[in-house]
């Protein structure tokens, strides 16, 4: 919608740039952990098998959703989702080690890739637009290296959500030194970035342009500074929300955010569709330039519309509209 404007809103609305969408990724891989933790713990490949193909089901809908999606939301991340899926199934019974170095390894390889190609490629960035997405070259580089979420790096953020997944989620003492130490790692990460971007471009005008993307912590480029704050903001956005859970299972906060949890893919659309369709529609040529003020107002607006949306529908159903039909079409 547009953040023109100064002060401490900007500020604020920057430092979570990019984080939300990390940590529903980091969240996905936690999720998919769960599915199989009880089947490898009592060695039951039967069991591993069906989840197995029910993932792949789920993955590739996400992906062909995703796809069909890119006409009204290009930065769509549902064909994205669907990727990540599928090479996380590659982990799925490997051993916590193994997935938490991969997911590393995802993270230090993206720069040497950046460091020979080139980033820009297809991109306009004054307009947002990828020419040449359509083509198969076009495609395969924007899913892969220089999306809005490519699957590289992007990847490791589900591999470091199923490595959290198959912690100990039930024991206190753990999830509350996840939560100091992701938490720590992250103001660590952001002030490092500031004070380094700060000291460089101080010193020279010249290199500060490339000196910023390098050491930001911005999502696009996904570069490792990103990465790292990305995958700690949601470890401990997560493992907040479990200790707030077990505290106050019975607080009707909690309970109205946890039903509309279960409209993500609802609300996905929504958001586009209907949050943003209508501004649209009142005022096509206002888009993008609307002050920072008013898109956190209106964003927070629309945000408890859907609380009390989700509250109110999960009273006479099990599910949303968009996961029932999901759910129907992956059985």
């Amino acid at each position: 919608m547009g953040d023109q404007g100064t002060g401490s809103l900007k500020t604020i609305a920057s430092f979570f740039d990019g984080k939300a969408a990390a940590t529903f990724v980091v969240l996905a891989g936690v999720g998919l952990a769960l599915m199989t933790n009880t089947p490898l713990q009592n060695n039951d490949p039967e069991k591993i098998k069906a989840v197995r193909i029910k993932v792949i089901k789920r993955a590739l809908l996400l992906f062909f959703i995703g796809l069909s999606y890119l006409t009204i939301w290009p930065a769509d991340i549902l064909h994205f989702y669907g990727i990540y899926f599928l090479v996380a199934l590659l982990f799925l019974t490997s051993s916590k080690k193994t997935i938490l170095w991969s997911a590393i390894a995802m993270i230090v390889l993206y720069p040497v890739l950046f460091s020979f190609w080139n980033y820009e490629t297809g991109w306009d960035f004054a307009t947002l637009e990828y020419h040449g997405f359509w083509t198969i070259k076009g495609f395969l580089r924007n899913l892969f290296y220089n999306g809005f979420h490519p699957v590289l790096p992007w990847t490791a953020f589900m591999l470091f959500g199923v490595w959290f997944g198959k912690q100990d989620l039930k024991k206190e003492i753990f999830i509350r030194k996840a939560l100091r130490f992701s938490s720590l790692i992250f103001l660590s990460v952001q002030l490092l970035s500031w004070v380094s971007i700060s000291w460089f471009t101080h010193r020279n005008q010249d290199v500060s342009s490339e000196i910023t993307i390098l050491l930001s912590t911005d999502p696009m480029p996904p570069l490792p500074l990103y990465m790292l704050s990305g995958v700690t903001f949601a470890i401990a956005v997560i493992s907040l929300c479990i200790l707030a859970g077990n505290r106050f299972p019975s607080s009707k906060v909690l309970q109205a955010l946890n039903k509309t949890g279960q409209l993500a893919l609802t609300f996905y659309v929504l958001h586009v569709v209907v949050g943003m369709g209508v501004l649209d529609a009142i005022a096509p040529d206002r888009m993008g330039t609307y002050s920072i003020q008013f898109s956190l107002m209106y964003a927070l607006a629309f945000s408890l519309l859907c609380i009390a949306f989700a509250t109110i529908w999960r009273k006479y159903q099990k599910s949303g509209p968009l996961e029932y039909v999901f759910r129907k079409l992956t059985e």
